[in-house]
């Protein structure tokens, strides 16, 4: 009787090896492809670390984006990182805090820190901005729960800034992301957005506690009426935030419970 080719040979030892290399495959693609932002990695001053980790950079890709955004080429052609951030080390190793130099909300730094996104809105699947003011669109109305609007804003010290004028709708997601603030002179006039999450909607108020009455003419203004770029809601997101641990010195210590 004739012998077959693979008579003497293990086809199971085979495929479980062929399943091992695959694997060890996938995951140094996988790990390179995970590179493509915030890498070469960086040191504590801005230079290039001597320890880039076990897998090498990816060579460059370049992405069209939709709606005629242009292209994007990462690693190389990601958006530069900020420069010249005003804080300072605590200690001349690496790993150690870094203490503003200034006045970190003005700043944009710690807990107040914002990424240079693109200056555009975001957009949904056809190409329309995602968040839109609800007096801009007749699809959304208040169902359920207290109607803000026209409702006084308290900051975090007691002080009446000025009032809700309107909702910021995330259309796709079907839901209120901004409160809009129309301010009072006193308070640096014109409109501001709160992010959702940072206010208290009240039965006779709007409590915003993370900054004071004297914060609010600072709070980074969008450019436009109808829309909100991604940089702009960064900045301004990253200004209430900051002003947790920021908007008072008593708030820079230890809090004991």
């Amino acid at each position: 009787m004739t012998e077959t080719f693979f008579g003497q040979f293990d086809l199971a030892s085979l495929s479980l090896w062929l399943f091992y290399f695959f694997f060890a495959a996938l995951i140094f693609y996988i790990q390179r492809e995970n590179m493509r932002e915030g890498y070469p990695l960086e040191d504590d001053d801005g230079n290039v670390s001597a320890n880039q980790g076990l897998f090498p950079v990816p060579d460059d890709k370049t992405f069209r984006l939709p709606h005629g955004r242009g292209d994007v080429t990462v690693p190389s052609g990601q958006t530069p990182e900020r420069k010249d951030i005003a804080l300072r080390k605590t200690a001349s190793g690496n790993g150690f805090p870094f203490v503003p130099t200034g006045d970190p909300m003005v700043d944009g730094v710690g807990p107040a820190s914002w990424a240079p996104r693109r200056d555009m809105p975001e957009l949904d699947g056809k190409g329309h901005p995602k968040i839109v003011p609800m007096a801009a669109t007749e699809h959304f109305h208040v169902a359920a729960g207290r109607d803000p609007r026209g409702l006084p804003v308290m900051a975090g010290d007691g002080e009446v800034v000025g009032a809700i004028s309107d909702m910021w709708i995330d259309e796709p997601e079907q839901m209120v992301r901004y409160l809009e603030i129309d301010l009072d002179a006193d308070h640096g006039g014109g409109k501001r957005l709160v992010p959702l999450p940072m206010a208290r909607i009240k039965s006779n108020h709007v409590k915003i506690r993370s900054i004071f009455g004297k914060h609010f003419a600072g709070v980074p203004q969008h450019a436009s009426p109808n829309q909100v770029t991604m940089l702009e809601e960064d900045k301004i997101s990253g200004y209430y935030a900051g002003g947790t641990l920021y908007a008072s010195e008593e708030r820079l210590e230890p809090q004991l419970g």
